[in-house]
């Protein structure tokens, strides 16, 4: 199944606290920082639960209260509308949290 692709300029401003990913990948990102470490790995945690039952997973990376976030679907080659939602979820995982 082909997905339709949004361009990453146009879902980064729909979407609060995202930007267009650095350099020439189709692509979204966010940063985000926590507390400390254990509220990192819990935010982690409930994005890694809600992805696997989208089948749809970020590329991130951890380094004690930071995680960095990169969006996109390979497959349909841009930011789809699963990357649209699972940022959704994550800014509000992030908020519950207290992620800045």
């Amino acid at each position: 199944m082909t997905r339709p692709t949004v361009p990453p300029t146009e879902a980064a401003a729909a979407l609060s606290g995202w930007a267009v990913a650095p350099g020439d990948r189709p692509a979204i990102a966010r940063a985000l920082k926590f507390a400390d470490f254990n509220t990192a790995f819990a935010f982690m945690a409930r994005v890694a639960l809600k992805a696997e039952t989208m089948d749809h997973h970020p590329e991130w990376s951890n380094v004690y209260n930071r995680v960095d976030i990169l969006l996109t679907t390979h497959d349909a080659g841009g930011v789809t509308e699963l990357d649209l939602t699972l940022a959704r979820f994550i800014n509000d995982a992030a908020t519950s949290l207290g992620g800045e």
